[in-house]
């Protein structure tokens, strides 16, 4: 398992996957022109961190916006990281929102309630 780093763009959020650590940070923009090539290596790092020995995992999202197709792949990391739970890795999911941004708030906890999954929702004052 290897560790990501993507920096950030316009249209693509910073990723930050350290399976040594234990975390994933996603934050940003994110609208990229193929979602699910953009996506994909991470879904397929949490596969893998799932079946490894680690026993604990952190997932931080904060995100100014994201299109439609990225919610259809979040909603596949957020699948993932319900198998890292089932697993019985200990997971922590914190999703960060901008004061004021009822609909950012409102998208994790569609995410939470979709999967049965518990999120730390936490307002924070501007990105």
């Amino acid at each position: 398992m290897e560790k990501i780093f993507i920096e950030p763009t316009r249209v693509t959020p910073l990723v930050n996957f350290n399976p040594e650590e234990g975390l994933l940070e996603i934050k940003g923009r994110s609208s990229p022109e193929n979602s699910i090539l953009f996506y994909q290596k991470v879904i397929d790092s949490l596969d893998e961190f799932a079946q490894s020995d680690y026993d604990e995992f952190t997932a931080n999202f904060s995100f100014e916006y994201f299109n439609t197709s990225s919610s259809k792949c979040l909603f596949d990391v957020f699948k993932r990281l319900g198998k890292i739970e089932e697993a019985g890795k200990n997971l922590i999911i914190n999703w960060y929102y901008e004061e004021d941004d009822e609909d950012m708030m409102e998208a994790g906890e569609d995410y939470a309630d979709l999967l049965d999954l518990e999120f730390n929702f936490l307002e924070i004052e501007e990105f």
